[in-house]
């Protein structure tokens, strides 16, 4: 203080111990806030870890109904075709059946599937143009084992391929 006045910068000195005085102030307060922070991020994860849980849990029912559908939808494909191969209606129906469940096996989807092979086409002689055979796969998939809230505990999966019949299928 006593340079100040010497000096004649009175105004000047205290501007500077103001703008010091609340520098310590501000860092004192930040180091106040730091210390008071300690232990809030167990908080943090008690309150998020439900929501990250079920986010997860979202992936992953997602994930298995993306899965299925495309088993699905394969499983449809290849009966399908395996039908519409087959000599007469009777062995399109086992074809087709057989050749879908396979492909849901093969796949690892767990559900009983319904399999409808629509064998009109084959009522056409042969050497004659006829209506494809399409079959429809049906599969009921279970989600109840994520254990998520407001998520179904199934979920249906259909789908239906057609494949032209061959028109030389008796030679």
């Amino acid at each position: 203080m006593t340079d100040c006045r010497r000096a004649g910068l009175v105004a000047r000195c205290r501007a500077a111990r103001q703008r010091w005085r609340t520098a310590v102030r501000r860092a004192a307060g930040r180091w106040r806030f730091v210390r008071s922070d300690a232990g809030n991020a167990a908080l943090e994860l008690v309150v998020l870890a439900p929501v990250l849980l079920a986010v997860l849990g979202l992936v992953i029912a997602a994930g298995r109904t993306s899965i299925a559908e495309g088993a699905v939808q394969a499983a449809a494909r290849d009966a399908a075709r395996q039908a519409s191969i087959a000599l007469n209606p009777y062995a399109a129906e086992a074809a087709g059946q057989a050749s879908a469940r396979a492909a849901l096996r093969e796949d690892g989807l767990d559900c009983d599937p319904t399999v409808t092979i629509d064998t009109a086409g084959f009522g056409a002689q042969p050497g004659q143009p006829a209506a494809p055979v399409v079959a429809t796969v049906t599969c009921t998939v279970p989600l109840a084992n994520l254990y998520l809230p407001g998520l179904p505990g199934v979920r249906t999966m259909s789908a239906a391929f057609s494949s032209p019949l061959d028109v030389y299928r008796s030679k």
